[in-house]
């Protein structure tokens, strides 16, 4: 069972008036310098029909104010991400927090021998088993390339991998052309149970991440229309870099972005009305040193909140990066830096946050990270549960009974209460003695322990009509064979 975060508390940075800000500057973007990418004619006759401007010299769109307002009106504020398994549905609802691991590193730290490698197909299958096992972990990204995989194809190699060991809802982040797009359905409607079956549950998803800035890969925006016309739910993701593919400031990289992502919705809203949509955010600085990426600064921590802040001013779903720290291993660090965007990024109510399992400014995954960051998750979430001040909780009559000099240890009212205490999985408590005596575990010792057991007990749903899975990727592997 799946295990998310209740969203009760708030915590905005941004006003009403900050909002209308941002969107009124993303719009004069959108209308004055356009959204580059280049469309077939056919879409691009399309556009224009339904009030869309494109310069074919320029190979740009451009999005009037009363074009935009008509895609967010037709993009659904609620609807629920399916999965093979009911009991693990997610409805995105303004309620709840989900969490995800993050997808697509193509390098990994073994688990269990400590090795810096390429990622390979047996990994994703090891990691999503974990995954499967670990309830604060509500759906799943493919997290690490099946690089050994045929390249052509390699994900609907992911897809299958994926598919085949958990029973939770799956994004299908790497599928972004159409080749992948229309293989990824077909595998799709053959685990839901037909074409009907998966517009009727979508048991995955999909999303487009724009090219900072202001475009978007034409092979990218046909595999998010084939997904919509599938029923899939397709969203926009952004990563720009302050500094280097974004404005210095904070509110200009929320600008920019809030363009991208606009602009995505609305051909997706334009060109089919009423696909469930989602706006995702993994903004970031530049490492000003060296000109790298720079993961897990108090910008990204802002810039996590504020996004969520955007989508709910448009009333919208929310994806935004969380956790995936600078650190290079999971240490101090790590946990101060995904402690402070696990906070910021509950408290701004993302619908749905990424991150989890990634270290080293999200180019590497860490399995025993994905655990260290769920135990931060399950955490901030028990901690902004709060309390209830009702006679039952502020125990009056308890107290009285027990009365001075004695303890409640064997009272009614504590063995009704004392499971609601949280308890960790991996963090140590206890004494020190104790500690010392059992040989100074860690929590990277626990999360190892963990990983090795689920790998050797956990068994996941089967996987329905995997054969016919089968065949669509052996047609798919002779039409695009390795390299071609």
């Amino acid at each position: 069972m799946i295990k998310p975060v209740e969203l009760k508390r708030k915590l905005d940075f941004m006003t009403h008036a900050d909002c209308e800000a941002v969107h009124e500057a993303s719009v004069r973007v959108l209308e004055k310098t356009g959204i580059s990418v280049e469309l077939s004619d056919e879409r691009v006759e399309k556009l224009r029909d339904l009030g869309v401007r494109y310069d074919k010299d320029l190979k740009r769109m451009y999005f009037s104010e009363e074009v935009i307002e008509v895609a967010l009106k037709s993009a659904p504020g609620t609807y629920t991400l399916c999965a093979r398994n009911p009991e693990n549905d997610m409805p995105m609802d303004g309620v709840h927090g989900y969490l995800t691991s993050d997808g697509s590193c193509t390098k990994i730290i073994d688990p269990i021998t400590d090795e810096y490698r390429d990622s390979t197909k047996k990994d994703l299958a090891d990691l999503t088993l974990v995954a499967d096992a670990t309830p604060q972990i509500s759906f799943f990204w493919p997290s690490v390339s099946a690089a050994d995989m045929n390249p052509v194809i390699q994900p609907m190699y992911e897809l299958q991998t994926v598919l085949e060991n958990t029973s939770k809802h799956v994004q299908a982040m790497t599928a972004v052309d159409p080749i992948n797009a229309l293989g990824s359905v077909e595998i799709a409607r053959a685990v839901a149970g037909g074409k009907e079956a998966l517009k009727e549950r979508p048991i995955i998803s999909n999303f487009l991440c724009s090219i900072s800035p202001l475009a978007y890969e034409g092979k990218g925006l046909e595999a998010v229309l084939i997904f919509a016309e599938a029923g899939v739910p397709t969203g926009f993701v952004t990563m720009p870099i302050s500094c280097s593919t974004a404005p210095a400031t904070i509110a200009g990289n929320l600008v920019q972005s809030n363009a991208e992502i606009l602009a995505g919705i609305a051909v997706l809203e334009l060109f089919y009305p009423g696909t469930p949509t989602f706006y995702g955010s993994c903004s970031t600085t530049m490492e000003l040193k060296k000109g790298g990426i720079n993961c897990g600064g108090p910008e990204d921590f802002l810039l996590q909140n504020l996004s969520a802040r955007m989508a709910r001013f448009y009333g919208i779903p929310s994806n935004i990066g969380t956790f995936a720290p600078s650190a290079k291993e999971s240490d101090w660090q790590a946990g101060v830096e995904n402690t402070l965007s696990g906070v910021l990024s509950i408290l701004g109510s993302a619908d749905t946050m990424c991150g989890g399992g990634l270290i080293c400014n999200a180019s590497v995954f860490s399995t025993v990270q994905m655990l260290l960051d769920c135990e931060t998750f399950d955490l901030i979430g028990a901690t902004f549960n709060g309390t209830c001040f009702d006679a039952e909780y502020l125990a009056e009559e308890v107290i009285a009974r027990i009365g001075p000099s004695n303890h409640f240890m064997y009272d009614k009212h504590t063995l009704k209460h004392m499971r609601s205490i949280w308890q960790p999985q991996f963090f140590k408590r206890g004494s020190m003695m104790d500690w010392f005596h059992d040989g100074k575990p860690t929590s990277i010792d626990a999360a190892k322990e963990k990983i090795r057991h689920i790998m050797q007990t956990h068994t996941p749903e089967p996987l329905p009509n995997a054969g016919q899975v089968e065949y669509i990727l052996a047609d798919y592997e002779k039409r695009y064979s390795r390299g071609k």
